[in-house]
């Protein structure tokens, strides 16, 4: 599925979740689809389960994935009509950004333009 980088600062757990997150916000993963169990992602990654099983309880607080008992965990569909619970927080976290970069004199129009181009990307890299 994918490769942890051992010398990152970050830990291991937070790795998983950003990349688990970038697999679902690039529509990799698609809504209602089945991700690996722990068991199964602890052993291709070789990592302490308990590592898995806490990536996949921050996705599941943040709204990215539900589980299903005996079942497993799925991406959890984009309902458009209900608020995402980082939606707030991801946007008091860009008006600090911006608040900074304007502080370093970066203009306006990059910002915008760099949203724009975000915009027409369409996905998350």
């Amino acid at each position: 599925m994918f490769q942890l980088d051992f010398r990152d600062r970050r830990p291991l757990y937070e790795q998983i979740k950003e990349r688990i997150k970038t697999l679902i916000i690039s529509g990799v993963l698609k809504p209602d689809e089945r991700i690996p169990s722990v068991r199964e992602l602890a052993q291709s990654l070789t990592v302490n389960p308990n590592t898995i099983q806490k990536a996949y309880k921050d996705l599941e607080t943040e709204g990215f994935i539900y589980s299903i008992r005996a079942k497993g965990s799925f991406v959890t569909p984009l309902d458009r009509s209900v608020q995402h619970p980082r939606r707030e927080e991801l946007l008091r976290e860009l008006e600090r950004n911006v608040a900074e970069l304007m502080y370093l004199n970066e203009p306006m129009e990059h910002l915008i333009d760099l949203i724009h181009a975000i915009y027409e990307k369409g996905r998350y890299d």
